[in-house]
């Protein structure tokens, strides 16, 4: 095991942000082994042959990211085989690095072997219940008897909320490509094309800007239903596009309406609607503020407007994964608790902010942003294409 001074590790995170909440949640050492927990320690790295797929041979890729609460010096990486050429190019910064691995059992006893070279087989060590796999937990266990094994998941989360203006470039950059993906295909998809052929485009827009497309949920017309099927757009009707595109691991995560030919009055005025409590919701979007505030904020906006037995208001936290810190509502649609509601918003916390209107004759209507908060208040991230975009065709 290679060992280095702390003034010699170039450390790719804040560590004493790091080394308080681990200490708040009572964990001596952390095991990362979720791919986006580790490539947030690693300073952005992910390994690009198992981007796709996880699996392989009987087993599947586990990267395992060992860091000591204050001694970053005993930091170790826990990797694939084929990852060595990637520590020859791009050294990784941890002093330990253990590129032997070709399965989750491997890796867990290298991860073991690791924490008693570094004095910690008896500490209270917090892992991924939901990214460690029940054979790699048990050999951690059984080469570990006297340690305390704890749930780091909250910690880990707390720890990726506040986004360094690095990370937040990243979500910039993810936003407005999706705009300008958006933007192409509003503009280049004419009468008749199918649901299939438009995401498709979309896939293709995205691809050819540098992001990694995750998914597009589509409606046509009247229809609120935003699956992949045979239908096909037809003059006089809305598209909705919701997408997400991954920029170096980072998600955009846009929704934003079309329409094939002028959109009327009454098309007009729904989207006012929803851009009024859009707006009411980034009013409160600033350090400072409950998270809860502005959501009711946004909702009593809401109830105030013509369409408001069809509309619904959702604000969450996003980075990395979709739904991270800040936790803002309570299985409001995804299950999990809205445990940081009472909470204030801090300078580089990054929420998606969405208003659905599930309109009774004229469609899905939904405008979803992204809102990087700042020291003064908030930026929005890839704010264009917010009103009704025509199609040229």
């Amino acid at each position: 095991m290679n060992i280095a001074t702390r003034d010699a590790i170039a450390i790719p995170f804040d560590r004493e942000r790091v080394d308080r909440i681990m200490d708040e949640n009572g964990l001596d050492v952390v095991l990362a082994s979720s791919k986006h927990n580790v490539q947030w320690f690693l300073g952005g790295y992910k390994f690009i042959f198992f981007a796709a797929m996880d699996a392989i041979g009987h087993s599947r890729y586990l990267p395992v990211l060992i860091y000591e609460k204050g001694a970053p010096e005993h930091a170790g990486y826990v990797g694939n085989r084929m990852e060595t050429g990637e520590h020859q190019v791009h050294p990784f910064w941890t002093p330990a690095v253990q590129t032997t691995c070709w399965g989750t059992v491997d890796a867990a006893k290298e991860a073991a072997a690791h924490l008693k070279k570094i004095g910690k087989e008896k500490a209270r060590i917090g892992y991924e219940p939901a990214f460690l796999s029940a054979d790699a937990f048990d050999t951690l266990k059984q080469a570990l008897p006297g340690a305390t094994f704890i749930s780091a998941t909250h910690a880990l989360e707390r720890i990726r909320a506040i986004k360094t203006p690095a990370e937040i470039d990243k979500l910039r950059k993810a936003s407005e490509l999706i705009t300008d993906s958006m933007l192409a295909v509003f503009t280049n998809t004419g009468e008749g094309a199918g649901k299939a052929e438009i995401v498709e485009a979309l896939r293709r827009e995205e691809t050819d800007r540098g992001l990694h497309f995750e998914y597009c949920l589509i409606t046509l017309g009247s229809s609120h239903n935003r699956a992949v099927s045979d239908q096909r757009w037809k003059k006089g009707e809305v598209m909705s596009l919701d997408s997400g595109g991954n920029y170096h691991g980072y998600i955009g995560d846009l929704c934003r309406m079309g329409i094939l030919g002028e959109p009327d009055a009454e098309l007009q005025d729904i989207l006012a609607e929803i851009e009024q409590v859009q707006q009411a919701a980034f009013s409160k979007c600033g350090p400072g503020t409950a998270g809860g505030d502005m959501i009711a904020h946004a909702q009593a906006v809401q109830n105030k407007i013509k369409n408001a037995p069809h509309t619904d208001f959702f604000a969450h936290g996003m980075g990395l994964i979709t739904h991270e810190v800040p936790f803002l509502m309570t299985n409001h649609p995804v299950a999990y608790e809205g445990i940081d509601a009472a909470k204030p918003l801090e300078a580089g916390m990054v929420l998606s902010v969405e208003t659905t209107m599930l309109h009774p004759t004229r469609g899905f209507i939904k405008l979803e942003d992204t809102v990087a908060i700042t020291e003064k208040g908030h930026e929005l991230l890839g704010d264009r294409a917010r009103g009704w975009n025509r199609s040229a065709r």
